[in-house]
C-alpha cells in the first residue's frame, strides 16, 4: 500500500504517537521510512515593541539546530529499537515547506504527523501545520493519534521504546 512513508518528528509526546503509528505502518507495508525533523528558525520571532503590526524583530538567540538534532538521533533510536530501518533528515525553514519539499524529493505516498490540541485563538495566530500540509501535499497526510502497544511494534525479545 505505501512504498515511503515520511515521519514528521519534534519529540513531543504527540509525535511520539505519530512516530510509533508510522512505525507500525510502515512494518505492515514493508515501507521506506524517512525521518524528518526541522529546525523552524520563525519559531522565536516576537512582535515589535511598540505595536507596529505585522513588523516582527527576531532577537539574538542560539542557533536550536543541536536541540533538534537530538530530538531527531532521539526518534531515529526509537525506530531502530522497533526494527524499522529509517533515514534522517535535519532541515532548516518553515515546517510546512520544507516537509512539502521533503515529501516531493523522497516520493512519499504518505506524511505522519502528530496532532497538537490548540485553543482557536492559538489556531488563528499560529496556524495549523496539519491543515496548511493538507493543502500542500501532493500525496495523503496522517494526523497521527492511535496509541500503538507495544507488543505490536517490538520483535520478541525487544525492549520497549517508551
Amino acid at each position: 500500500m505505501y512504498q515511503t512513508i515520511l515521519l514528521a518528528y519534534d519529540g513531543s509526546l504527540e509525535g511520539r504517537l505519530a512516530l510509533r503509528e508510522g512505525a507500525r505502518l510502515a512494518q505492515i507495508c514493508a515501507a521506506r521510512v524517512v525521518l524528518l525533523a526541522v529546525v523552524d528558525p520563525t519559531e522565536d520571532f516576537v512582535p515589535l515593541a511598540g505595536g507596529i503590526a505585522g513588523v516582527y524583530i527576531q532577537p539574538e538567540l542560539p542557533d536550536r539546530t543541536d536541540d533538534v538534532q537530538a530530538i531527531l538521533d532521539e526518534g531515529f533510536a526509537r525506530l531502530s529499537r522497533m526494527g524499522v530501518a529509517a533515514e534522517a533528515r535535519l532541515e532548516r525553514g518553515e515546517p510546512v515547506d520544507r516537509i512539502t519539499e521533503v515529501a516531493r524529493q523522497v516520493s512519499a505516498d504518505l506524511v505522519v504527523v502528530g496532532h497538537h490540541k490548540r485553543g482557536m485563538v492559538a489556531r488563528w495566530l499560529i496556524g495549523s501545520v496539519a491543515a496548511s500540509l493538507s493543502d500542500s501535499l501532493d500525496c495523503s497526510l496522517l494526523i497521527a493519534r492511535m496509541e500503538i502497544p507495544d507488543q505490536d511494534l517490538f520483535p520478541a525479545g525487544q525492549p520497549s521504546a517508551t
